[in-house]
């Protein structure tokens, strides 16, 4: 593609406006797409380093990204294959887009379990990002899931007209992740800020904690995100705030959520958010969750 027609394409991401406007490249469960504006208005308006530990969709990072609000940013995931599709869209962004292109030429349910069945550990990572891409835009609900043994197995999902290869999006979305101080690592929550100091700002959005003894929201990884795993983050959101680092996390709203974070000057926020990816569909819909700020916690220790 030429230069001005890839800016053309950015342009088009953005939405025709003269302020950069990125959007997330994958649908997924618990995005925050839908809370973008009331985490960002928790977090401070300028940052030296932004952490975001469980990446995600990004969703809130590319919008952070398009206002400038940070100097560096340093995303994360333990989920190598979701990482593993924004370092390639980084990359190589136009190699990413040709594959995908071939995918949706070639797309129906025979091709899709093909593709499934490819083990990623045999493809280089820009063939490893395009591979899940397609498979997260055409497989059932957008959901990512996988068996004990770190296979994906999200059965085949009955679109009439996904949209494997937004194109535009996926430019701009390779612009946002080149920038200057912009670092993607596989790592476990803790060790990604626990360099975090006073000017940086840190938003987790965890698997949640199960709203009910039937949900369970654990399996986007082969190990589970539990119970242990919980704790463990709340301890890590108190640590932060002793450190005075403005930290910023989303939850399941509930008992025991409520009960991990409560803490003189801890902010619990009850949100209604819509949430269209769902195993059952009685469970989609308007659900409350929950945003925990330690911003004013942080202001009385100034």
């Amino acid at each position: 593609m030429a230069l001005g027609s890839a800016k053309n394409s950015i342009a088009l991401a953005r939405g025709g406006s003269t302020e950069p406007r990125y959007r997330p490249i994958l649908k997924w469960a618990g995005g925050k797409s839908r809370l973008v504006a009331q985490i960002s208005a928790h977090l401070p308006s300028q940052m030296q380093t932004y952490f975001e530990p469980f990446m995600g969709s990004g969703a809130v990072f590319f919008a952070l990204v398009s206002e400038r609000r940070f100097t560096r940013a340093v995303l994360a995931d333990v989920n190598a294959e979701l990482v593993d599709v924004y370092r390639g869209v980084r990359k190589d962004v136009s190699a990413v887009i040709k594959l995908l292109e071939g995918y949706r030429r070639r797309h129906d349910e025979e091709a899709y379990y093909r593709t499934r069945e490819r083990d990623p550990r045999t493809l280089d990572l820009v063939e490893r990002a395009a591979r899940l891409i397609y498979l997260n835009k055409t497989g059932y609900n957008g959901l990512y899931r996988v068996n004990r043994a770190g296979q994906f197995n999200v059965p085949f999902g009955r679109y009439d007209n996904p949209a494997i290869c937004d194109e535009p999006r996926l430019r701009a979305a390779a612009e946002a992740l080149r920038r200057r101080g912009v670092s993607i690592e596989v790592a476990d929550f803790e060790s990604v800020c626990e360099n975090a100091t006073a000017g940086d700002a840190v938003y987790f959005d965890p698997p949640y904690v199960p709203a009910s003894k039937t949900a369970n929201f654990t399996a986007y990884h082969r190990d589970s995100f539990g119970p242990d795993e919980h704790v463990r983050l709340a301890q890590t959101f108190k640590r932060l705030t002793r450190k005075r680092v403005a930290t910023v996390l989303s939850n399941s709203y509930g008992e025991e959520t409520r009960r991990l974070y409560r803490a003189p000057g801890i902010e619990l926020d009850r949100v209604l958010v819509a949430r269209p990816i769902n195993s059952k569909s009685s469970a989609r819909g308007n659900v409350a969750e929950l945003i925990v700020s330690n911003r004013r916690a942080i202001l009385k220790t100034r």
